[in-house]
């Protein structure tokens, strides 16, 4: 099958839900328009959920709790193991899926938003090969236990990427799963359901229901027989989930809004520290929850910031996302572009320099979610493009007479999701790291590692994705005194 052919049947399947093993029909007739941002035009359309679909996902998912937690870890590694396989022999079709639900350029698509989801199911595969599920201390046994099933909640910015993060590692545990991806970008969720079919997962192991966060989040945070909910998304959506899940104490963990600091210090090399600080804010089209869109500056050395920063966005391009070319696509959707032009006229408002960028489309774009990349310098730590999370393509610039500013100023956030340092004094540096509140800092661009724990602070959320500790929030700690008596 053609991979135009194959995303219309990923289409088609948007009418369905998957449960127990089958793609059934909604309960109710209520759709949503699923938009090309490029075009504006509705390329499908996705059935909405109920309480109904809902509770018959998380009755299957609760039926097939005991047999798939009973199964050995190697067993479930296997077939995580095969699920990569299917994702990364699939890549072109799921990031042309990617491209037209969510308007992520292909190019980067096949780079990055499939490649790195298909990253964490091999990290999640060799977690769970070495865990040791019980250990001994003294005389007791600590025994670690999935937590039950689990309601996952992502968004559209990553739409797989997001999915896989915790799907693969709540699968891994043992734990069997609901998934309610976002309503705005569903294709590749469908996409990943039929390949989690054709991995042979047992029936309920694995369930999807499309929906609204009012409706089926709510629905999945609220249920008693959900055991657990992990939601990525707004701040706002964290404390819904939050409250809806708080009557039956179940666990919450929150992966959720950011406005990361990228501290460059006076001694760092500013060719090598500003232009990739640019393309890291820039990247999916500033689309990134961790993603360095404040560049906390040196003011001795703003004017050369400010040159370096400019020239770096001319290796951009901003438009067809299907064109090999493009390096950057739209806004996700209507409401995150209008979100970018308001907050850019904010910051003109607010007397921000504007360098680069400003309102409106690029030029010879006349359609679709595109913004203009920009960015604003002399930038004060309270104007709102500093505080608030833009979810675009802008980046602000603030400079600081001191390292103790600097730092005062990272931490000038509601927010501590992600951070970044830069400078070629390694002491300072690192010592520049452990003073940002923040769940994961990078210092001069390290390279990605799925088994580095990533989460956050403040109002960033609570709990850990990735590696051991991504794992280990799907499971329950057991003690058994005298397991170990008489050996």
């Amino acid at each position: 099958m053609s991979n135009a052919a194959e995303i219309e049947a990923a289409k088609a399947r948007l009418h369905q839900f998957y449960i127990d093993g089958a793609w059934v029909d909604a309960s109710g007739a209520e759709r949503s328009g699923v938009v090309n941002p490029a075009t504006e035009e509705v390329i499908a359309e996705v059935a909405l959920g109920s309480v109904e679909d809902t509770d018959k996902a998380v009755a299957a998912a609760r039926a097939a709790f005991s047999g798939w937690a009973a199964t050995a870890p190697t067993e479930r590694a296997g077939k995580i193991a095969r699920l990569r396989e299917l994702i990364l022999e699939n890549t072109e079709t799921i990031a042309r899926a990617i491209t037209a639900e969510m308007g992520a350029a292909t190019s980067y698509a096949q780079a990055a938003q499939v490649p790195l989801a298909a990253e964490h199911l091999r990290a999640a595969c060799e977690v769970v090969r070495d865990y040791p599920f019980l250990t001994r201390r003294g005389q007791a046994g600590i025994l670690r236990e999935p937590i039950g099933v689990c309601g996952l909640i992502t968004p559209w910015n990553w739409p797989l990427y997001q999915i896989t993060a915790k799907a693969g590692a709540a699968l891994a545990a043992g734990c069997t799963v609901v998934l309610k991806p976002s309503e705005l970008s569903p294709l590749s969720a469908a996409l990943f359901a039929e390949l989690v079919d054709r991995a042979g997962f047992p029936a309920g192991v694995f369930n999807l229901v499309n929906g609204t966060g009012p409706v089926v989040g709510a629905r999945l945070a609220g249920h008693p027989d959900v055991d657990m909910v992990s939601i990525t998304g707004s701040t706002r959506a964290g404390v819904a989930v939050a409250q809806a899940a708080a009557p039956t104490v179940k666990r919450v963990a929150q992966e959720l809004g950011g406005k990361s600091p990228n501290v460059i210090l006076p001694d760092a090399d500013l060719s090598k520290a500003v232009p990739p600080g640019v393309a890291s804010a820039m990247r999916n089209v500033g689309q990134s929850c961790s993603a360095p869109t404040r560049m906390i500056v040196p003011r001795a050395r703003l004017a050369e910031v400010e040159a370096l920063a400019v020239r770096a966005l001319e290796d951009m391009r901003v438009g067809d996302p299907t064109d090999p070319a493009t390096t950057h696509g739209p806004s996700a959707n209507r409401t995150q572009y209008a979100r970018v032009q308001t907050m850019i006229q904010t910051g003109i408002d607010e007397g921000a320099k504007l360098l680069s960028g400003g309102p409106g489309r690029p030029e010879g774009l006349m359609r679709g979610f595109f913004s203009r990349p920009t960015i604003f310098s002399e930038v004060a730590t309270d104007m709102a493009v500093a505080q608030e999370e833009i979810f675009g393509p802008v980046l602000v610039i603030l400079p600081y007479d001191d390292v103790e500013e600097a730092i005062a100023i990272a931490n000038d956030t509601v927010f501590g999701l992600g951070a970044q340092v830069q400078g070629t004094d390694l002491a300072l540096v690192r010592s520049t790291a452990a003073r940002i509140r923040a769940g994961q800092v990078h210092l001069n661009y390290p390279a990605w590692d799925p088994h580095v724990p990533f989460g956050g602070y403040k109002q960033s959320g609570n709990g850990r994705e990735y590696g051991v500790e991504g794992l280990e929030e799907y499971l329950e700690t057991k003690s058994i005194l005298g397991y170990f008596d008489g050996e």
